[in-house]
């Protein structure tokens, strides 16, 4: 059974937001314990993984590609709107959360 349009958007944002701050978090335990300097290393990590979460909250890349291809190929404009849509709620989430990150960093994630 497939999930309704804005249950997956509001998905989307918040697994992208979730990753970010999630894998941030993690990653900053991790330097803590090496003797890394903590919040030079969650900014740095913040950078690296903005990519990754805004992959994870789409799902991956191949049912992105196969509603784009639906979209151009099969005219289903739609389709391709509500997958532009997804795309753009999970970069919102991911830049939602490296703002938070930089506010307590006080490093240019952005």
């Amino acid at each position: 059974m497939t999930e309704g349009f804005f249950p997956a958007f509001f998905n989307s944002f918040f697994i992208a937001f979730g990753v970010m701050i999630g894998g941030t978090l993690i990653g900053g335990l991790a330097s803590f314990i090496t003797g890394e300097p903590l919040l030079t290393e969650i900014s740095k990590i913040a950078r690296g993984l903005r990519i990754w979460a805004i992959i994870a909250a789409i799902g991956g890349t191949f049912d992105t590609v196969y509603s784009f291809e639906r979209g151009f190929l099969q005219g289903e404009t739609i389709v391709l709107f509500k997958q532009f849509l997804l795309i753009l709620s999970a970069m919102g989430g991911a830049k939602s959360a490296a703002l938070i990150i930089s506010w307590i960093t006080q490093e240019n994630v952005l």
